[in-house]
């Protein structure tokens, strides 16, 4: 008799709300164990899901737990936060921010994960369309622009093991960093299908990433604008 398939499973970071949790609530649906990572558990539950509260620029700390999961087939970043300001206002300390939650985090956790990942494993950095460029935001723009050189660095790495690396850049999205007071000087455009984009439709391309039919899709980053880009 064959032995039961082994739960497949998932670490995300962010889950304590936005796209994060919509991620976690999205896999935990379709059957996976997921361990979340981020500053406050949130209000997300389920018998699956380990919420785990850790700051995730303190390095050290985040290597050493990540070290000690086991069985990981995915690791998805979805933890972020935008701090906006013009040219000639910049504050250099948003922009340090900012890039050790999105860039040296997801180095670091990816980077303790990877000795014991699993063949054919999946790793989603959620990026922005922001990447692009835009006015008022150049630090978050670089940050997440940053995203792409480390996905295609690993997979172009990481290809012989059969594990995928790739980005998902929404547009805006329907996320308490929408309301964000810190970003009112940018405020964020409606895209031309009338609303924004809700994170449950970045959970869903998030998952078809991570599945076997995914398995060709690597190095890339694909954007969710609801037509921004056109």
């Amino acid at each position: 008799m064959s032995s039961p398939a082994r739960t497949r499973h998932a670490v995300v970071t962010g889950t304590g709300s936005g796209i994060g949790a919509a991620v976690a609530r999205r896999l935990l649906d379709e059957g996976w164990r997921v361990t979340g990572l981020d500053r406050a558990a949130g209000s997300l539950s389920a018998p699956a899901f380990n919420p785990i509260v850790v700051d995730l620029t303190d390095f050290d700390g985040v290597s050493n737990l990540v070290r000690k999961l086991s069985d990981v087939d995915a690791f998805v970043h979805a933890a972020g936060y935008m701090r906006v300001a013009p040219l000639g206002e910049v504050i250099p300390q948003d922009g340090e921010g900012m890039w050790r939650i999105h860039v040296q985090a997801a180095v670091v956790i990816a980077n303790a994960l990877m000795p014991k990942f699993s063949p054919q494993g999946r790793v989603v950095l959620i990026g922005s369309r922001t990447a692009a460029g835009a006015a008022g935001r150049s630090q978050y723009a670089a940050s997440k622009a940053a995203l792409v050189g480390l996905a295609r660095s690993w997979a172009a790495e990481l290809a012989p093991r059969g594990i995928t690396v790739n980005v998902v850049a929404p547009g805006a999205t329907d996320t308490p960093m929408l309301q964000d007071p810190s970003r009112s000087g940018a405020p964020p455009r409606t895209p031309p299908i009338g609303r924004f984009i809700r994170p449950e439709e970045v959970a869903a391309l998030t998952s078809f990433l991570l599945t076997d039919d995914a398995g060709a899709i690597t190095g890339q980053q694909i954007v969710i604008c609801g037509g921004g880009s056109l």
